[in-house]
């Protein structure tokens, strides 16, 4: 008798144990592996509804998102004339659903932000007033790795600045153009706004993280060419710039902590794309692109102010980027890396605002010196 009880006892455990493995199609509570969501089937009948399609890519060439940009595009420069609108975006509602995201520098009064505009779902999102993000608020240098002074070649990712200028923000990459290498930055941190000379020195770390004191052996390469940014109301896509290098200065890959090197092939901005960067201040921080086809207003302080088009816009549940990070690389979130837009500006509710990759490099004629 002990015996029997034994066995059933067993046979019961192993019922128990396996039970959770074979949930029913008509229960409809198979999951996809890895979703975290029921449990795994581990067989398949004749009744089992199969889905093997694709998710639909949520980027600028998906129809329903072409179609909201035209929208979004006609409508713009009305949002935009509200007083508490910095900049509109296509996005995505809580269920899915295309929209046009309003962003504001503070909650707009009830009823100054249509619910609908031609039937697409607008959606205010407060995302404080979008600056250009280089670091030159006070005197004194940073006490993190990123601010210092690295040995030679540099990695990417960490402080970098023009001579001309008590400042730093980020090398963004290492790129090639015509068998040369150059540093990619932003214009504001290479090119000071235009301001700079072609050939003026480019430093690493950049000025800001020195205290202010120049030293020829910081000295990592000379300014080459930039896009210049139109602060008259025209509109604007990129706020790049490029110094050239040489190996021997400038690596290709972030310090230890980071995503490592970036991807040579780049990638268009979709919606929930899972992103990554790596910055002279808030280091390696991960997010999720929540705007394409942005238009932005940017504030450069001292009453600049910049208009620009074609923006990605993404979010995270703490900063993405704070003053310092401007040039960082915004990547794919994955082992590829794949570069997909160049980080400028930010809010001050964890928004980070790029330019797509694509302008850049088309812009500057270069190309990513990746894996």
């Amino acid at each position: 008798m002990k015996t029997f009880l034994r066995h059933l006892s067993l046979t019961l455990s192993i019922l128990v144990s396996i039970s959770g493995l074979l949930i029913l199609p008509s229960l409809g509570l198979a999951d996809n592996p890895g979703s975290g969501k029921g449990v795994l089937m581990a067989k398949i009948t004749p009744g089992t509804v199969v889905d093997n399609r694709e998710p639909a890519v949520l980027d600028k060439d998906n129809p329903q998102i072409k179609a909201v940009m035209a929208i979004q595009n006609r409508h713009s420069h009305n949002l935009m004339g509200i007083p508490e609108v910095v900049g509109t975006a296509v996005g995505l509602t809580d269920t899915g659903e295309p929209a046009i995201l309003v962003l504001t520098k503070t909650k707009a009064p009830f009823g100054a932000i249509p619910d609908k505009v031609e039937g697409v779902p607008a959606i205010e999102k407060v995302t404080g007033e979008i600056t250009a993000m280089p670091d030159n608020a006070k005197k004194g240098g940073g006490s993190t790795s990123t601010t210092g002074v690295w040995p030679r070649p540099v990695p990417i990712g960490v402080s970098t600045g023009n001579a001309g200028e008590c400042s730093a923000g980020t090398i963004s990459a290492r790129v090639l153009k015509g068998g040369s290498v150059y540093a990619l930055s932003n214009n504001h941190v290479y090119a000071l706004e235009n301001d700079a000379d072609i050939g003026s020195e480019v430093l690493q770390p950049g000025l800001y993280d020195t205290r202010c004191r120049y030293s020829s052996s910081n000295v990592i390469g000379n300014l080459a060419d930039f896009d210049s940014i139109n602060f008259s109301g025209g509109n604007n896509t990129i706020d790049a710039a490029i110094a050239s290098t040489t190996t021997g200065n400038l690596g290709k890959a972030t310090p230890g902590n980071g995503y490592g090197i970036p991807g040579s092939t780049t990638k268009t901005a979709a919606l929930n794309m899972a992103v990554q960067k790596y910055g002279r201040t808030t280091k390696l921080t991960k997010g999720t692109i929540t705007g394409i086809n942005a238009t932005i207003t940017v504030n450069y302080g001292t009453n600049k102010n910049a208009v620009f088009v074609d923006q990605i816009v993404v979010t995270s549940n703490k900063p993405f980027l704070k003053a310092g990070d401007s040039g960082s690389l915004l990547v794919t979130d994955d082992l590829n890396c794949n570069p997909v837009g160049l980080l400028f500006a930010g809010g001050s509710s964890g928004y980070g605002i790029a330019n797509p990759i694509g302008a850049v490099l088309s812009g500057l004629g270069i190309t990513i010196d990746g894996k």
